[in-house]
């Protein structure tokens, strides 16, 4: 597997592990079903195992940075009230502590930077009974529009209540990407192979300096030592005055078809499948050199 390739895949893993350790809000409306992930704040109590749902609230001042005009009373468990805040001006902390003591049993802090990251919200534990999550501005923008303060609308689920979903989807997701990384490094490797195979092919050949010693002639109508007239690898008619070479086989052919033949094709006679590539072959062109034909 390649450097890049690696390296993307640790950081959609380490994505995916951490989302994995995420709650949702969910918001339950007549008309829209959403949800949205979320961070708990590490300085707040974690939601039970079936999660909190209740009527949301929108916070006055919507950035609970000082004690919340609505007010509610947190004896009061008919309904269970969640408070919407905005990121900014003052501490996650004061946020939560202002929400607790104006009666609200849960927090949502949205932020205020568009397409900004999801943010562990920390703080001073001490004091805090009610839990805190934080959603991205987009998420609290639509929870601000649909807050109704109806009873239910809104939950909090604990990670665990959805972690096996969560846990089967990333499984599969991360299976799928291994198998097609390993299938794309495979085909990769495989494609840089045959690409250096056709640049460099290595295939078997005579050297050139025995294949300019074979014996050569003139080819002419008139000469009555021909054998045929027309050259095996190029299939075309020998002409008077082409210079032909013959191969140890004695079969002959142009020259120049020839000469690339053995230097880049092949080490045999087209025709026979004569070797020149032995020993004793080049010890029999050797002795021939002194025989060429003109």
């Amino acid at each position: 597997m390649s450097t890049a390739a690696a390296r993307a895949l640790t950081g959609i893993l380490v994505f995916f592990s951490y989302s994995v350790r995420l709650t949702y809000a969910i918001v339950h409306l007549k008309s829209l079903s959403a949800s949205f992930i979320d961070a708990p704040a590490r300085f707040a109590v974690s939601v039970n195992s079936t999660g909190i749902c209740g009527a949301l609230h929108l916070a006055d001042p919507l950035e609970a940075c000082s004690s919340l005009l609505n007010r509610f009373r947190f004896q009061e468990i008919d309904t269970i009230k969640f408070a919407l805040i905005i990121r900014g001006k003052c501490a996650f902390e004061d946020k939560v502590r202002n929400a607790q003591d104006a009666g609200f049993h849960a927090v949502i802090v949205y932020d205020d930077r568009d397409k900004g990251n999801l943010v562990s919200m920390i703080g001073n534990s001490q004091g805090i009974w009610v839990p805190a999550v934080f959603v991205s501005k987009a998420a609290g923008e639509t929870l601000k529009i649909y807050a109704q303060g109806e009873e239910g609308e809104c939950c909090i689920l604990n990670p665990s209540f959805a972690e096996s979903a969560w846990t089967v989807m990333v499984i599969s997701f991360i299976s799928l990407l291994v198998i097609a990384t390993v299938v794309l490094t495979f085909f990769l490797t495989r494609n840089r192979r045959l690409n250096q195979r056709g640049t460099n092919p290595h295939r078997p050949s005579v050297d050139i300096k025995l294949v300019e010693v074979l014996p050569c002639f003139t080819f002419s109508h008139a000469c009555e030592c021909r054998v045929g007239d027309t050259c095996s690898i190029c299939l075309e008619d020998y002409k008077d005055g082409e210079r032909l070479r013959v191969l140890p086989c004695q079969h002959e052919f142009h020259a120049s078809c020839v000469d690339s033949w053995l230097t880049k094709w092949g080490t045999f006679c087209p025709v026979c499948k004569y070797e020149l590539s032995t020993d004793a072959t080049c010890s029999k062109v050797n002795e021939r050199r002194t025989f060429l034909f003109f």
